[in-house]
């Protein structure tokens, strides 16, 4: 496995080396880009605006208007903007996962210890682990920083990524015109919600959609035309409700029974 990034944690004073992972890998279809006309590839190409004529990656700098003329910068002005966070993830507080809202959650990843660093990384890993705790940290990744935390994981430190609260949009133009609840369709909903509940297991799901669209590649390719599913979405209306949350119930047990 490949490191995206190399560096340490910061736990108080002590400094643990270690090597940042990506932790999923996509389960989607390789589908590629064809032109209409002839299932010719379609290709992107970095050009240069004023000549027309392709760029390579060599020869591409990143730069910042100011005052109608760009400020060219190198890898070293990115490092040199805040070396430590660049090099470091320092581990600000702990708190309790729970507090975290999930909708700030973003990405997953591992990581591990590099030489030298293994007893420190084991240490951070069981205190983790033996609190139930988080830490809570911030590190620069690509040349962007990022709010993260670490987490005990079966055997490896785990860091998910999480958005800054800025990057939240707030839901007040979306909420719901206020509707009066009858007390019974609560309690029926809250049956509901008891019947399907479970232990949750994530090995119980899996991406079926990849396997279903393979079928309609194949099928397309042997000439024959894919079946039409049509669904019904159907608006519920509040008089109906709560026939249609009975409805629910008694399909449920029967699929228990």
């Amino acid at each position: 496995m490949r490191p995206l990034w190399t560096g340490a944690i910061g736990f108080g004073l002590v400094n643990i080396p270690v090597k940042l992972y990506s932790a999923i890998q996509s389960s989607n279809l390789d589908l590629d880009m064809l032109d209409k006309k002839d299932n010719a590839h379609i290709k992107f190409k970095r050009v240069n605006e004023n000549t027309g004529k392709e760029v390579a990656w060599g020869n591409i700098v990143k730069g910042y208007m100011v005052k109608d003329k760009y400020v060219i910068l190198d890898d070293k002005d990115f490092e040199q903007a805040n070396a430590k966070k660049s090099q470091l993830i320092e581990i600000g507080e702990f708190v309790d996962e729970g507090e975290i809202d999930t909708l700030l959650f973003e990405m997953p990843y591992y990581l591990g210890p590099a030489k030298g660093g293994e007893k420190a990384y084991g240490l951070l890993r069981a205190a983790l682990e033996k609190s139930g705790k988080v830490g809570v940290a911030t590190f620069v990744l690509r040349n962007k920083e990022h709010l993260c935390i670490l987490k005990a994981g079966v055997d490896i430190i785990q860091l998910v990524r999480l958005r800054f609260g800025e990057e939240i949009r707030s839901t007040e133009e979306l909420a719901p015109k206020s509707a009066v609840l009858k007390p019974a369709e609560l309690k029926m909903a809250i049956s509901l919600i008891d019947q399907l509940s479970g232990k949750f297991d994530v090995g119980r799901y899996k991406d079926t959609y990849s396997g279903e669209l393979m079928k309609v590649i194949k099928s397309k390719a042997k000439g024959v035309k894919p079946k039409e599913h049509a669904i019904k979405i159907v608006n519920s209306k509040s008089k109906d409700l709560m026939a249609q949350l009975k409805a629910s119930l008694e399909i449920k047990m029967k699929k228990a029974s």
